[in-house]
């Protein structure tokens, strides 16, 4: 909605009218006031648009998920780094249905710029080693499956890496 500047801008503006209300004896709005500016401090490590897709994502609505991300015009310069990775693996978990090559292109991007769960990690990791042994790549999906396994560290992701692995001793 706003470029991330702007979001620091109008957080500083607004806290800067509470220190007014303060001063004034205002202390109730002054309390509202910095409570407003932490939604807008809040929303420059978290973009709006990154979290109302991860919410189309759980409800599997792969299309409504596709539109916000559509509505971040120029990635590059209106997301943080990590904003980025997450922007590549909604778009590689997207594309993950639809073209392969597509998928694993924004896989790699998101890794390559961060992620910050290890989760995350380990599912995008998870979803290269699928599509390089579609690939017929085996070497590799061993190493991204040894490599999600290591960051699965909740072993929410054991059934998939062990039903993988499994299907790979057949290639």
């Amino acid at each position: 909605m706003f470029n991330k500047n702007i979001k620091l801008v109008i957080a500083a503006l607004i806290i800067a009218y509470a220190v007014y209300q303060f001063i004034e004896g205002n202390i109730g709005n002054g309390i509202f006031l910095i409570l407003l500016s932490s939604i807008f401090v809040f929303l420059y490590f978290r973009n709006e648009f990154i979290l109302l897709a991860f919410l189309r994502m759980r409800k599997q609505d792969m299309p409504g998920t596709e539109k916000w991300l559509q509505k971040i015009k120029n990635p590059e310069s209106s997301l943080t780094t990590k904003q980025q990775g997450y922007y590549n693996y909604l778009f590689g978990i997207i594309f993950s249905q639809k073209n392969l090559t597509q998928a694993e292109k924004y896989f790699r991007k998101a890794l390559k710029l961060g992620l910050n769960m290890d989760y995350d990690v380990a599912m995008a990791k998870l979803s290269l080693a699928g599509i390089a042994m579609q690939k017929r790549r085996k070497r590799e999906a061993t190493t991204l499956l040894q490599e999600a396994k290591k960051l699965d560290k909740n072993n929410m992701l054991t059934d998939q890496i062990k039903m993988m692995q499994q299907q790979m001793k057949k290639i």
